[in-house]
């Protein structure tokens, strides 16, 4: 009698497992050290946009919707993700050429434009309003400036890194919609069952976090741009950099309750360059759509992940300090993942 094969749902042992987590943590904290975030956001985002795409194409086709989506529709899909964003790049090279190979460029004479509004700040006040400001108030205005124009020094040699990111997105976007057409194998070892674990937890809280803040940042964007473009302009009142200050603004909406406090900072003290009115503009504006995006973040994000805002700021301060912005902007996605090991193992 031949030996019967084991089930495809045999239990993982205990070491198989415990390889699965510590392969699973050193990955991620590769991509960290290797400045690869980019390519890993773009993996998980081209998985799901692939497998989105392939189930609304399925369904556009007449009759039933089959229960497992036909190749043809896989295909158009992973064709689609793969290629938008190469038309939309070779659009935006077309169109605005400096605003996307330039982009650090660009941030690093907004920062430099910055420095100079602090430093010339008791010039840009009301003649009366500097006698009431306190005494140490010159030597902030001189910490800041520095640090600004430090920052601005740092982006002056990250034009290759820069084009290099985009690089690692766009490859990291490939092999997340290929991914999600291949065709699955006949059986596979307990390593494999414990590492596919791992990764769909970690695509789980890729979905809470990160589409749910996509979707707000991109909220924000879309009112501070009709702000910038339209309303300021009918009090005639003209900010520069504008185009800057609204991708700034999509870019740091996606990192959760920082990115608004970077961001009304930001657009405050450009907003001064201009005139107190506009300053005051800015921050007033900024403040009440933001109030509303932190009860949204509160509510959507805090609910969907059983995280506080207290626990995410924990995170990102000890994560910003040791890994800098990457950091940063990876360790609500990072710490959603630990907490959702945490309860499957049911430790929490």
């Amino acid at each position: 009698m031949a030996p019967s094969r084991a089930p495809a749902t045999a239990p993982v042992p205990p070491h198989v497992l415990a390889a699965s987590y510590l392969l699973m943590a050193a990955t991620l904290l590769l991509v960290l050290w290797r400045g690869l975030l980019p390519g890993l956001l773009c993996v998980c985002l081209g998985y799901m946009l692939t497998l989105a795409w392939t189930g609304w194409l399925a369904r556009l086709r007449p009759g039933p919707t089959p229960a497992q989506p036909p190749r043809a529709a896989q295909v158009a899909a992973a064709a689609l993700v793969m290629l938008v964003p190469l038309c939309a790049l070779a659009a935006g090279l077309t169109q605005s050429r400096s605003l996307v190979v330039e982009a650090p460029q660009q941030y690093r004479e907004l920062l430099e434009y910055m420095a100079k509004t602090v430093r010339e700040l008791r010039l840009k006040l009301p003649p009366d309003f500097p006698l009431q400001l306190p005494d140490g108030t010159a030597g902030v205005q001189r910490v800041l400036a520095n640090y600004l124009g430090a920052k601005a020094g740092d982006l002056a040699t990250t034009g290759r890194a820069w084009l290099a990111g985009l690089l690692f997105a766009y490859v990291g976007l490939v092999i997340g919609t290929l991914a999600a057409v291949r065709t699955a194998g006949a059986s596979s070892g307990p390593l494999t069952r414990a590492l596919a674990q791992r990764i769909t937890l970690f695509g789980e809280a890729f979905r809470q976090i990160v589409a749910a803040q996509f979707w707000i940042a991109a909220f924000n964007t879309l009112l501070t741009a009709l702000f910038l473009l339209f309303v300021l302009p009918y009090w005639g009142l003209q900010l520069p950099y504008t185009p800057l200050l609204i991708s700034f603004t999509f870019v740091a909406g996606l990192v959760p309750i920082v990115g608004n406090l970077v961001c009304n900072a930001v657009m405050t003290i450009v907003g001064l360059s201009v005139s107190p009115l506009a300053a005051a503009a800015c921050l007033g504006f900024l403040i009440l759509i933001h109030k509303a995006e932190y009860v949204i973040n509160a509510k959507v994000v805090g609910r969907r992940t059983q995280m506080g805002v207290w626990e995410l700021l924990a995170v990102m301060f000890v994560a910003e300090a040791l890994f800098g912005p990457a950091g940063l902007v990876a360790a609500p996605l990072y710490y959603a993942y630990t907490k959702k090991e945490l309860a499957a193992a049911r430790l929490v």
